[in-house]
């Protein structure tokens, strides 16, 4: 079933726009494993490409989709790592952009206690990606594409924020759909008031709105507050969406679409190894999987299941899965879980 009516004769699928980042996460492979333990406590790292809209573009690459991306990054060797393996992997690095006054690209260290507790530790000054600057985004690069993802931490500063914008009102003017990844990280804002107004402008133009209930609070909290799912989709579909995805967490996700129908899906269980990356995982699957035509409950659980393997691995890009390694996970899974993973449907 289509849900989005995507233009059909174009060179891309999804351009990303936002942050690409460096993460370097406690060493976890067959010469060096380390455990669970403090910060202080790890002597080996590995480093790889991060950023929920960087990680997502490298997973829908690994389902065949065709990617581009708007960027800023730093002009040195951890740009040159970025854009290698961006290469690599096939994504379209043409209009991503070197900093020239010395921004630097930003860093994740990664702390890892528990299968059930990790945590992150930011190094964002003069943060290169919020230096995307309107006139990075040209609309002839953008008329490529079915799809631009506008991911919400490009909107917590200017110049990013602007850029951001120019991309959405072109996308609407040429027929690009705009998906929203919220994408709430709380070191980048200043107060709650701007980041209502500028994920709610956004969202008030998306086809596709993705993101937790509390991402989805911040969003509408100058609108009106305490709104339960059904009236957050609701409101939005009144406007220009299509799809509104609202995770919860370990209680599983919801999908609403415009023609009133409703879907859910349970995680799928795993252990862990981190409690961040799911949700790269999850868009990636989610998205390839609404191009292919796919209903949304099987978009969904497709999410769901992408989502779970990335929290059992060590990074956010490099495991990020293919069609067949997914399918075979929930295969898998459900040999083993059966109806624990479960799915339904309120049409209510």
């Amino acid at each position: 079933m289509g849900y989005l009516d995507f233009e059909r004769d174009r060179e891309l699928d999804i351009i990303f726009l936002g942050r690409i980042a460096v993460d370097f996460n406690p060493a976890y492979s067959e010469k060096v494993k380390e455990g669970f333990k403090p910060l202080r406590e790890v002597h080996y790292f590995e480093m790889f490409v991060g950023g929920s809209p960087a990680n997502s573009a490298c997973g829908v690459r690994k389902h065949g989709l065709k990617a581009g991306f708007f960027a800023r990054i730093s002009e040195d060797q951890l740009g040159d790592f970025v854009l290698h393996f961006f290469r690599e992997r096939g994504i379209d690095v043409s209009h991503i952009r070197r900093c020239k006054n010395g921004e630097n690209i930003g860093l994740t260290f990664t702390e890892m206690l528990s299968s059930r507790e990790s945590r992150i530790l930011m190094y964002r000054n003069r943060a290169a990606d919020l230096q995307l600057d309107v006139s990075d985004i040209d609309e002839d690069y953008l008329k490529k594409a079915k799809a631009i993802l506008i991911s919400g931490t490009a909107l917590s500063e200017s110049p990013s924020r602007e850029a951001a914008l120019k991309a959405v009102m072109l996308a609407r003017r040429n027929r690009v759909k705009v998906f929203f990844d919220i994408d709430y990280r709380a070191y980048n804002w200043k107060n709650k008031d701007e980041i209502s107004i500028y994920y709610a402008a956004v969202a008030k133009e998306a086809d596709l709105i993705i993101g937790s209930r509390e991402e989805f609070d911040l969003t509408e909290r100058l609108i009106r507050e305490g709104m339960t799912d059904r009236e957050s989709a609701a409101y939005w579909m009144r406007h220009t969406a299509k799809i509104v995805v609202i995770k919860h967490g370990m209680e599983g996700s919801s999908a609403y679409t415009d023609d009133g129908r409703s879907y859910s899906v349970k995680p799928f269980p795993v252990e862990a190894r981190k409690g961040f990356g799911g949700g790269d995982g999850y868009n990636a699957a989610f998205l390839s999987s609404l191009f292919k035509g796919r209903e949304i409950m099987d978009c969904l659980e497709y999410g769901s299941a992408e989502a779970a393997m990335m929290v059992r691995s060590n990074n956010c890009s490099l495991d990020l899965p293919d069609e067949e390694e997914l399918e075979r996970f929930i295969k898998e899974e459900k040999a083993v879980y059966g109806e624990r993973i479960a799915r339904g449907e309120d049409n209510g």
